[in-house]
């Protein structure tokens, strides 16, 4: 495995994989791996003849009282994940080697950016679109893999690839869950024992709705009921919202049409993003 810090030897590193043929998969990743981050990798391992990950904690999608300084990071560790897991190519760069001194140009999101995430973390998806437009150029991959966890995140960097017609298949990979049902996050490492407990509400919750989804339900406000039933263990719910699954709008009752149960929730100090598909495909945004 080749730990590249700079955007040239990068681009000079994939050309003889280009000329070569072969397939190049990335992973765009902020650190601190998981075992969700190590699925996608792994999926690319399966689909792709060259696995790029990059590392990079992303100061413009974060807001000015969010966890940037406090991030988790442990850049050791997470080499040595990638060369156990068959990766070709580390990318971490640092902040100047993506935004330059003078850097103003961003990528402005649109509707999909605006509800659920967007409401509450005004700027966020402009950051993220950006730098995964930037990574994306750099890197310049034939496949890239997100996951599911990151529900809003997959539709933006979706609808980006499709209206700036980048020549990218998107793959999104089901959501990696902890053993007792907590969804795989970087941020899980600051939850208390006690917190830790907690949090396996908004799992239960969501769980309980697609199983009633399952079932038959299809009235929008019961089946959000059901999983708002199990949430009393967070200390603040941000939101719990039944959304279209290609529009992210509110879903309308009954449900025709695939939707997604999204949730935001506070425990303690941590924040936690989860969902649960109802009617959904996984799949791929084919090249743009």
């Amino acid at each position: 495995m080749q730990t590249i810090t700079r955007v040239a030897e990068l681009r000079s590193t994939l050309a003889k994989s280009r000329g070569a043929d072969r397939r190049v998969g990335l992973v765009p990743t902020m650190g601190y791996l998981h075992d969700g981050h190590m699925a996608l990798i792994a999926a690319s391992q399966a689909q792709c003849d060259v696995t790029v990950v990059s590392i990079f904690v992303n100061p413009t999608q974060f807001g000015p009282n969010e966890d940037l300084s406090s991030y988790p990071r442990d850049f050791l560790r997470d080499e040595e994940l990638c060369r156990d897991g068959g990766v070709a190519i580390l990318f971490a760069p640092d902040t100047l080697e993506v935004y330059t001194s003078h850097f103003e140009t961003f990528v402005e999101p649109g509707d999909l950016a605006k509800p659920l995430c967007g409401v509450f973390r005004p700027g966020h998806f402009r950051g993220v679109a950006t730098v995964v437009c930037k990574l994306f150029n750099m890197v310049q991959p034939d496949v890239v893999f997100f996951g599911q966890k990151d529900f809003q995140q997959c539709a933006v960097v979706r609808r980006m690839v499709i209206d700036l017609n980048l020549p990218i298949e998107m793959v999104t990979v089901p959501t990696v869950r902890e053993r007792d049902g907590l969804a795989m996050s970087s941020r899980n490492r600051y939850l208390s024992k006690e917190e830790r407990q907690r949090a396996l509400a908004i799992n239960r919750g969501l769980s309980a709705a697609l199983d009633e989804f399952r079932s038959g339900e299809r009235n929008v406000e019961k089946l959000i009921a059901v999983a708002r039933g199990h949430l009393e263990a967070v200390d603040r719910l941000q939101y719990l919202e039944l959304v279209d699954g290609d529009t992210l709008k509110t879903a309308d009752s009954p449900l025709r049409r695939p939707a997604a149960l999204c949730a935001a929730a506070y425990v303690g100090s941590t924040r936690l993003i989860d969902n649960v598909l109802l009617g959904c495909q996984l799949g791929s945004a084919m090249r743009g």
